[in-house]
């Protein structure tokens, strides 16, 4: 759960409280006066990363894995590659040469 600072509208006073997300600024409550009349403050938040390596590393090394495989495959011919139009079949009728037509 995160922890979220508040400044209360009445008595100025400032607090931290750890709410769930979920909780809205309305439903918060001052500490000191007990009024709802709070609001929640930006602030700042600390981080510390444990190895050598930095958060992320490995999601942005597979994606450029990924991404130089795709670029590799698109100089490549696709799998179900267009064919070529094979010549149509001669439709014409073989003429008989003996000249039966002119009978």
């Amino acid at each position: 759960m995160p922890l979220y600072e508040y400044r209360c509208g009445n008595c100025s006073h400032k607090f931290e409280v750890m709410q769930a997300i979920s909780v809205k600024p309305e439903d918060t409550s001052c500490p000191q006066c007990q009024e709802k009349n709070v609001q929640r403050l930006m602030s700042s938040f600390a981080s510390q990363v444990k190895g050598e390596q930095k958060p992320g590393f490995a999601e942005m090394k597979a994606m450029d894995m990924c991404n130089e495989r795709v670029s590799k495959f698109a100089k490549l011919p696709p799998i179900m590659g267009a064919r070529a139009n094979p010549a149509p079949p001669n439709m014409t009728q073989p003429t008989d040469s003996s000249g039966s037509e002119n009978s």
